[in-house]
């Protein structure tokens, strides 16, 4: 009875759809991410000269606001995916469960 299921799953058009739309759109989220991030620790490592320099006349270095844009780019794209997930992946799994069961 199960293996029955797990194939008619696999061969609806909405998972397969789900499936693919779901993963490339996680990649390109995850290569930002690793751009972003790595790219900072590449700053970290190499640009101590840009990193250390203040912003005007106070004390506050560009360090801080980079490091800041990292931490919400983060929050940023995680709400980016749920958002998405909650519209459009959860129909698409509603979906898939009507057709199928």
């Amino acid at each position: 009875m199960e293996e029955d299921l797990v194939q008619r799953i696999k061969s609806n058009l909405n998972y397969q759809k789900l499936v693919s739309t779901r993963s490339s759109y996680g990649w390109m989220l995850t290569g930002m991410m690793m751009v972003v991030y790595y790219g900072y620790i590449l700053l970290v490592a190499f640009g101590k000269n840009l990193l250390s320099a203040k912003i005007g006349h106070g004390v506050m270095t560009w360090g801080i606001p980079i490091g800041l844009f990292v931490i919400i780019f983060t929050v940023a794209i995680t709400g980016i995916y749920v958002w998405r997930a909650n519209r459009e992946f959860d129909d698409l799994t509603a979906q898939i469960r009507s057709e199928v069961l």
